[in-house]
C-alpha cells in the first residue's frame, strides 16, 4: 500500500537548502552590520525577487525547524507578502517586528498573529490601522483590547474572518467596538463571515450574552460566531425582549438593531443569516431552528430523555449537511434512536459525527451508515451495552466477511474514525461479529477513502483487512492515513498493507497488545529497504 520515496520537487529542495543555510550565509552579513537598524522601509536583499507565497513557505518552514531568527525575519519582511503567519515564531515578534510588519508589508490580506503576546496594544493598533486590505485576521491569545478591536472595526472593511480567541483583555464592551463606531455612529465590519471568540472572560454573565446579541445584530453577513453563550444570546433575541438594552455610551440598543434589521414585537420574527451553531442544548433546538433557519452545520448536546434524537426541529432544518451529536446526560443516548434522523437527513449529510451514543443493537451502526450514501466525514464514540450479558460461547468466525451489507457504500466518504470506549464495560461477541462485517463491507464500497481511524477495538480484525485487501478493485487505493491504535491487529495485517497497492503515508500502532518490539522493528526495516515514503508509529 505504501509508495516508495518520491524525488522532492525542485522548489522544495530549493527552500530545505535555504533553510538549512540561512544563518549561515544568507542573513550573515546583515545579522553582523545591520540588524538593529529597524527603520529600513525596504532592505535590498536576496529574496526579494521570490513569490510571496514561496516567502511565507520558507518563514513557515524556518519556523517548524526552530531556525527562525530576528534576522532572517527582517529580511523577509517583504512589500510583496500577501499572507503573512507568525504562529510558528511568537517568541519573535516584538514590537520592533510589529512595526516593521506595518511600515513594509502594506499588501497583506492574511495575517495571523496567534501567540504573538508580546506585541503590546498600541502596536497592534498601529498594525491594523496601517494594512487596511486584511480579510483574515488572527489575534489569538494576544494582548488584543477594546482599542485593537475599536480600530480593526473602524480600518478593516473587507475584514472576513477574525479570531480573538483566548484574549484576556477583550471584554463584552471590546465586542461591540468591533461591529460599531459610536463616534461615527455607523456600524463595522459590514463582510465580517467568521469571529471566533473562544475562551473569553467572564464567559456566562448577562453582560457577554448581550454583547454576543449585539455582535449577531450589528453584523450582518456573520455565518458562524464561535462562543459558549451564543445560544443564550440567540434565546434573548428570540423572545424579543430587547427593551432597556440600550446605554449611554452611544451605542443603540438591541431593541433598535433589531427593527433596523426588520424584526419588531407583534411582527415579523427575527432571522439570522448563521450557517454554523455550536453548544446547542437538546431543549433549545426549536428557538435555534426559527431564529438560524439557513443553519447547514450544528453540535447538539442530548439530554437522557428517551425518544428521536432531537425531536422533530433536526428533521425539519432544512439545509443541514454537517452535524455533531453529543450526549451529555449520563445514562447517554441509544444509537438506533438516531435512525430517524439518519433516514429522514441522511441524503444530504455530509459529515456527521456522534459521541457518548450506547451501541445496543448490533446493527444499529450499518443502517446508520447505510442511510447516509452521500456522507464524506464520519466519526463516532461508541460505548458496549449497561447490560451486556457474558460472552459465553464465541461465535465462530466465517471465513470470509460478506460485503454485501452495504452493497451501495459511501461513494464520497473520505475520513471514517470509530472508537469503542471499554471503560464502562466489553461488548458482547454478536456485536464483534456485526461490527466486523459492517467493516468490511464499508471498506470495500467507500474508494475515496484517505483516513481511517479504528480505536481501542476489542475484536481481532485481521481477517477484516483479509477480506477488503483481497477484494477486487483494490479497495483502499486513496488511503493515506490509518490509526489502529489500542486495537485488536496482528504482524500479518501490517504485512499485508506493506505488501498491497495504494498510498499509505502514516500508520499508527500504538498500545496494540499483539504488536510487539522485535515486530515494530521489522517493520521499519522492510519501510528502509523498499525505500517506502511511510511513517509507522507504536510504543
Amino acid at each position: 500500500m505504501p509508495r516508495r520515496k518520491e524525488v522532492p520537487a525542485l522548489g522544495s529542495l530549493c527552500l530545505q537548502s535555504l533553510a538549512r543555510h540561512m544563518q549561515s550565509v544568507w542573513v550573515k552579513d546583515y545579522s553582523e552590520n545591520y540588524l538593529d537598524e529597524y527603520q529600513f522601509r525596504f532592505v535590498m536583499g536576496p529574496f526579494n525577487d521570490l513569490a510571496g507565497s514561496l516567502v511565507q513557505d520558507l518563514i513557515r518552514l524556518l519556523g517548524e525547524s526552530r531556525r527562525l531568527t530576528r534576522a532572517a525575519l527582517h529580511l523577509l519582511l517583504l512589500p510583496h507578502l500577501r499572507e503573512l503567519s507568525l504562529r510558528p515564531c511568537p517568541s519573535l515578534a516584538s514590537n520592533a517586528i510589529g512595526q516593521l510588519i506595518a511600515l513594509r508589508c502594506k499588501n497583506l490580506s492574511s495575517l495571523d498573529l496567534h501567540g504573538c503576546n508580546r506585541l503590546s496594544a498600541d502596536v497592534l493598533v498601529d498594525l491594523v490601522e496601517e494594512l487596511p486590505q486584511l480579510s483574515r485576521l488572527g489575534l489569538a491569545e494576544t494582548q488584543a483590547n477594546v482599542q485593537v478591536l475599536s480600530a480593526v472595526g473602524s480600518c478593516c472593511r473587507h475584514l472576513q474572518e477574525l479570531d480573538v480567541s483566548h484574549c484576556k483583555k477583550v471584554s463584552p464592551r471590546a465586542l461591540q467596538h468591533l461591529a460599531y463606531d459610536p463616534l461615527a455612529r455607523s456600524l463595522c465590519c459590514p463582510v465580517l463571515r467568521v469571529l471566533l471568540a473562544h475562551g473569553l472572560e467572564p464567559s456566562g454573565d448577562s453582560g457577554m450574552v448581550a454583547a454576543l446579541a449585539f455582535l449577531l445584530l450589528a453584523l450582518p453577513r456573520l455565518e458562524f460566531l464561535a462562543h459558549g453563550a451564543v445560544p443564550d444570546a440567540l434565546h434573548l433575541l428570540h423572545k424579543q425582549q430587547l427593551d432597556g438594552t440600550g446605554d449611554t455610551e452611544g451605542f443603540p440598543s438591541l431593541e433598535e438593531l433589531a427593527r433596523q434589521r426588520g424584526a419588531a414585537p407583534g411582527g415579523p420574527r427575527l432571522t439570522l443569516p448563521l450557517r454554523r451553531v455550536e453548544e446547542v442544548e437538546e431543549p433549545t433546538l426549536a428557538t435555534i431552528h426559527a431564529i438560524c433557519p439557513q443553519a447547514e452545520e450544528a453540535g447538539v448536546w442530548l439530554g437522557d430523555d428517551p425518544g428521536p434524537v432531537g425531536g422533530w426541529e433536526l428533521l425539519s432544518w432544512g439545509h443541514l449537511c454537517r452535524l455533531t451529536l453529543g450526549c451529555a446526560g449520563r445514562q447517554g443516548r441509544v444509537l438506533a434512536e438516531v435512525l430517524p434522523l439518519a433516514q429522514s437527513l441522511g441524503p444530504r449529510l455530509q459529515t456527521l459525527a456522534l459521541h457518548g451514543f450506547c451501541c445496543q443493537d448490533e446493527l444499529s451502526l450499518a443502517a446508520l451508515l447505510a442511510s447516509c450514501p452521500g456522507l464524506q466525514a464520519f466519526s463516532a464514540e461508541l460505548h458496549p451495552p449497561p447490560d451486556a450479558a457474558p460472552n459465553g460461547e464465541t461465535p465462530a468466525e466465517p471465513p470470509c466477511w460478506d460485503t454485501n451489507l452495504m452493497p451501495h457504500g459511501l461513494p464520497h466518504l473520505q475520513s471514517f474514525s470509530l472508537t469503542l470506549a471499554s471503560t464502562t464495560g466489553t461488548f458482547p461477541a454478536r456485536h464483534g461479529l456485526a461490527l466486523r462485517a459492517t467493516l468490511a463491507s464499508l471498506l470495500c464500497h467507500a474508494p475515496r477513502l484517505q483516513t481511517l481511524r479504528l480505536l481501542g477495538v476489542p475484536f481481532l480484525l485481521d481477517s477484516v483487512f483479509e477480506t477488503v485487501l483481497a477484494a477486487p478493485g483494490p479497495p483502499l487505493l486513496e488511503l493515506q492515513e490509518l490509526s489502529l491504535a489500542e486495537s485488536w491487529v496482528s504482524s500479518r495485517t501490517v504485512r499485508l498493507l506493506l505488501a498491497s497497492e495504494g498510498c499509505l503515508r502514516r500508520l499508527d500502532l500504538s498500545h496494540c497488545r499483539d504488536i510487539h518490539r522485535r515486530d515494530y522493528d521489522g517493520f521499519l526495516q522492510a519501510v528502509r529497504k523498499q525505500r517506502l515514503d511511510l511513517d509507522i508509529t507504536w510504543e
